[in-house]
């Protein structure tokens, strides 16, 4: 495999897990019995932590890379 295919099934696996994880802990603190709205709120504060987690290691790596918006051309050869 190619490591952008790598990079790119680590990256959605953790974004999977914060998902469940945030999930799973804002079931427990919130006080049952659950209705409709509560499960809105826990997946849309799961869906958020999960995003902001996936932009936060995708970031930094983006911002490594020379020239962001443009790409420089290459000389032509002799």
């Amino acid at each position: 495999m190619s490591p952008v295919v790598v990079r790119v099934a680590i990256l959605s696996v953790s974004a999977l897990i914060v998902f469940g994880v945030v999930g799973a802990v804002l079931l427990q603190v919130l006080p049952g019995p659950h209705r409709p709205a509560d499960f809105l709120v826990i997946g849309t504060l799961a869906t958020l932590a999960a995003l902001a987690a996936l932009f936060a290691a995708i970031i930094p790596g983006w911002l490594k890379t020379r020239d962001i918006f443009y790409k420089r051309r290459q000389k032509p050869g002799p």
